[in-house]
């Protein structure tokens, strides 16, 4: 294997958390912020990119593999996780909102999987971090997810985070799903991915489920969500009071915390 094996165990139901245990001298990657408890004897370094080309890579390549990031929504930099001890030891890494992780050992899944741009949560040093351009224009404005969704290569463990609760589904060869664009987490890479127009009047004014929906052809395997964060965030923000109204609003605790 070109990526180092970890082993791992994940915590909890609604708020989960990854705990990876390493070997000496193991690493893992993660984005900037996810850490949330390590042993003594793991070591921390911040790199560019996703650490996949570190050793004997060039400058540039290095910049190169960063700026990939960037075109993700994603930070320039990641966080290196290494065992620097004698034994084993363990990092741990917590999804940032309510719903699940999903762990993907890419080589039982073609050495590729595709998902929306801000799903990566960690994985084993060697696994590629990338970008998957969408060259049709109608996946590339109405997809929900833009021209870029963020690629995941190579034959270690990785995992991926996403909101509620997730659904994996197997695709044979030929058949057809349609997904809401937000629900779509990830999918194997011989996956055909298109956009569709729902079509008819009152579905576009009245539906309520959008104008476009996600075509995914198998074979291969997708992971749906039942509820994107955008979705969950609209709904706080609609419930939130409103700011600038002179008035004090109910749910008052807001109103205590902030001394009015």
């Amino acid at each position: 294997m070109n990526s180092h094996e970890i082993d791992y165990k994940i915590y909890g139901d609604e708020m989960q958390f990854v705990e990876i245990e390493l070997d000496p001298k193991e690493t893992v990657v993660a984005e900037a912020g996810a850490m949330m408890m390590m042993t003594d004897a793991i070591q921390m370094e911040t790199i560019f990119g996703d650490g996949s080309s570190q050793s004997g890579g060039s400058m540039m390549n290095k910049l190169f593999g960063a700026g990939k990031r960037v075109l993700t929504g994603e930070s320039l930099f990641m966080t290196a996780f290494t065992n620097g001890g004698a034994g084993k030891h363990q990092v741990s890494f917590a999804s940032p909102y309510p719903g699940k992780i999903v762990p993907m050992d890419l080589s039982l899944l073609g050495g590729k999987v595709i998902c929306q741009k801000d799903a990566f949560l960690c994985a084993a040093k060697g696994v590629s971090i990338g970008i998957d351009f969408r060259k049709k224009l109608s996946v590339g404005f109405f997809g929900g997810e833009g021209f870029i969704l963020e690629k995941l290569e190579g034959d270690g463990m990785a995992f991926i985070h996403a909101c509620g609760t997730i659904y994996k589904k197997e695709l044979k060869a030929g058949e057809r799903l349609k997904v809401d664009t937000g629900c779509l987490v990830a999918m194997g890479k011989d996956v055909h991915y298109d956009i569709e127009y729902v079509g008819g009047i009152k579905n576009t004014f009245f539906g309520g489920e959008g104008l476009f929906l996600a075509s995914l052809t198998g074979p291969g395997t997708v992971w749906i969500q039942s509820l994107p964060f955008s979705r969950l965030a609209g709904k706080i923000f609609a419930a939130s009071p409103q700011a600038g109204n002179g008035r004090r609003e109910e749910g008052g605790i807001f109103n205590m915390l902030a001394g009015k």
